[in-house]
């Protein structure tokens, strides 16, 4: 069995390879232009294509799989399978926003005032939905990026997706609606999702990419605590589960352990001390798995 899968060539080709490393599996380059990295999974043919395309070959069963944003899918219009959803992108965790960008000094202040006026995407079919369901008669251009260059000489507004802002703001322009909020998605042809085989390296794929992304945000926490002092150390505790409490040779003290966010550890380990907890130990996690 080989499963073919596209893997998004561009902003997010670093990312992706990243979160598969996470999950459990190595991808190679051969070379800084190959479309054809090699990975440590002989059931696996990784092809690298640009996002935008990937949804129109998984469709066609050309490609068994792929991941691509939920912008790209919904621009194709393309019946796939969604496995999963993979909510990370080039620099953030964050979603990424497709967006109708115009000039800062621009008149237009909704949709509804780009009625005649010239747009620029390379969202062309999603564009021009989101225009036909406001009433709105527009000129839409493909673009093959670099967008924002093109305002506010070349055309009136631009369609651009943006994770976080800064190049539009860096080219003097302003968000007037956001038009889509898009994540990653881990898709399958309809072919591919009935061969057993092949949905069942997919289910498992995408346990164990989600298992890495949840394992981003979280850490491990090991700790001593006194047995008489149990429950001023659990009460503080926000584990995802009940924490697990191991005794020790001293019967007087007991091991604990917890998952939880890494955000609140900063809060947490003070408190903990504070509470009577000693040996305090953070560690990283690779995947956790709900």
């Amino acid at each position: 069995m080989k499963l073919k899968i596209g893997i998004p060539k561009g902003s997010l080709q670093d990312a992706t390879f990243s979160l598969f490393k996470r999950a459990g599996w190595n991808f190679r380059m051969s070379s800084g232009r190959s479309y054809h990295p090699s990975v440590d999974d002989q059931e696996i043919e990784p092809l690298l294509m640009r996002p935008q395309e990937i949804p129109r070959y998984v469709e066609g069963g050309i490609l068994d799989a792929g991941l691509t944003g939920k912008d790209w899918i919904e621009d194709n219009g393309s019946d796939i399978v969604e496995v999963a959803e993979l909510t990370y992108s080039k620099v953030t965790r964050n979603p990424i926003r497709v967006v109708i960008a115009v000039a800062n000094d621009a008149p237009v202040q909704s949709v509804k005032d780009l009625e005649g006026k010239r747009i620029a995407t390379e969202y062309v079919r999603l564009t021009e939905r989101y225009l036909a369901q406001h009433g709105v008669t527009a000129s839409v251009e493909f673009s093959w990026g670099a967008c924002e260059i093109k305002v506010p000489t070349l055309v009136d507004a631009i369609v651009v997706n943006t994770e976080t802002g800064s190049s539009l703001r860096a080219h003097n322009l302003r968000i007037v609606e956001t038009m889509q909020i898009s994540t990653t998605r881990l898709i399958a042809s309809h072919a591919a999702w009935a061969d057993a085989a092949k949905r069942a390296k997919l289910e498992n794929m995408a346990m164990l990419l989600r298992g890495a992304l949840n394992a981003d945000e979280l850490v491990g926490l090991k700790m001593n605590a006194p047995r008489a002092g149990l429950d001023a150390v659990n009460a503080i505790l926000p584990a995802l589960r009940r924490p697990t409490v191991s005794p020790l040779s001293d019967p007087d003290w007991v091991a604990v352990e917890i998952i939880v966010e890494e955000a609140i550890v900063r809060d947490l380990l003070p408190a903990l001390k504070r509470a009577g907890a000693e040996g305090l130990v953070e560690y990283p996690l690779n995947k956790v798995v709900h």
